[in-house]
């Protein structure tokens, strides 16, 4: 299925727009909660469901880990209780990756046919090839999936970022080959490159060339800086077509994100709001607060007074702090929340600010919070 983008508002390169999906449309720039076990940690899917912007809006897609899903419980497990959405009670559309980043965080043996690793729950072999990545998402049966590709850590030599193009390029194409769903799932082409914009223009070119449904731009916040990885970003961006969705992987900071919009990116994902709040830190407007230190054990109200989310509504700084120190499994719940919450409600401000023309108003503001 074409994932196909309407544009409704622009800010010079930044869009506001609606990509259709088989399960729904779902309003871009967007940002997708990493479920990567099928659901967000330490938060039920009804209760991401829940969560709401100022403006009503709420998150409309989310993201599933094809490597622990293929391994724990089996493609084939969730294939049979209905699908990912079914299985794991998550109503809206959904992305799968193709657990290549996973993998090639385990030093996999790599070859033409495919990437060769030894499983982090029994230790069994698995050989990971682009007709794996495809069958094991169709069964999956997400509304997104990723094909699978190489992505090298930064900095990389020429010859390695090469190598890592022409392999991706090599398994899109037998990606697209072996892909059977085609009507009710899309299928995303991923750009390598490291932070060579030559080389990423090249590799967009080529990626485009075989036709996929929307294209990610891989491999970065991998170890380079900001002011390496914009360029490449704009490299990309330069190539790709108005109509299809531009998708950044793995980057969720506000200011690449405010930034990354403003070269034309329309979605997102990251672990950062829920891993921060797994060690105590939260996203506020004035930047990042460590609830756990020992300024807090005695003040009161919420952690943001203009914060609408449950765990500010209920709870103030003080019990949130004590919380943090005694009670793990608890805070990581109620700060999963906020973060999130947090998260859902920038991406409206993006949104906003894209509409009233006063993107690079809230560009500045980012950077003098959120540092350079």
């Amino acid at each position: 299925m074409i994932a196909a983008l309407t544009v409704d508002a622009r800010d010079g390169s930044a869009r506001v727009g609606r990509l259709r999906l088989a399960r729904g449309e779902v309003r871009t720039p967007l940002f997708m909660p990493v479920a990567t076990r099928g659901t967000v940690r330490a938060l039920p899917s009804h209760e991401l469901a829940d969560l709401r912007s100022p403006g009503g809006e709420g998150f409309e897609i989310l993201l599933a880990n094809t490597y622990h899903l293929m391994l724990r419980p089996g493609a084939d497990v969730v294939q049979q209780l209905g699908g990912l959405g079914r299985f794991s009670g998550w109503n809206g559309p959904t992305l799968t990756d193709s657990g290549g980043f996973q993998v090639f965080s385990l030093d996999p043996r790599v070859t033409a046919d495919g990437a060769e690793f030894s499983s982090s729950y029994d230790g069994s072999k698995v050989l990971l090839t682009p007709e794996l990545a495809v069958s094991t998402q169709e069964q999956i049966g997400a509304d997104v999936q990723m094909v699978l590709d190489v992505c090298p850590a930064l900095p990389a030599r020429p010859e390695r970022l090469r190598w890592a193009v022409d392999t991706t390029e090599a398994w899109g194409r037998r990606a697209i080959a072996a892909r059977r769903r085609i009507e009710d799932q899309s299928m995303f082409g991923i750009v390598q490159g490291g932070v060579d914009p030559d080389l990423r223009r090249e590799a967009a070119e080529r990626t485009l060339a075989l036709g996929f449904d929307g294209y990610a731009i891989g491999g970065l916040s991998v170890g380079e800086s900001r002011s390496e990885m914009l360029p490449a970003i704009e490299a990309v961006v330069g190539v790709l077509p108005a109509d299809r969705p531009r998708y950044l992987m793995g980057v969720g900071d506000p200011v690449s994100m405010v930034e990354a919009v403003a070269l034309g990116v329309d979605m997102f994902d990251c672990v950062l709001p829920t891993r921060l709040a797994r060690h105590g830190t939260l996203l506020t407007s004035g930047g990042r607060l460590n609830i756990s230190r020992a300024e807090f054990a005695r003040e009161p109200g919420p952690i943001e007074s203009e914060c609408a989310c449950s765990t500010c509504a209920h709870y103030e700084r003080g019990f949130l702090r004590h919380l943090a120190n005694v009670d793990a499994q608890s805070a990581a719940a109620l700060f999963t929340v906020h973060n999130l919450w947090w998260m859902l409600s920038f991406v409206g401000r993006i949104r906003s600010a894209i509409v009233d023309g006063t993107l690079l108003d809230l560009r500045r503001s980012v950077a003098r919070t959120w540092g350079p």
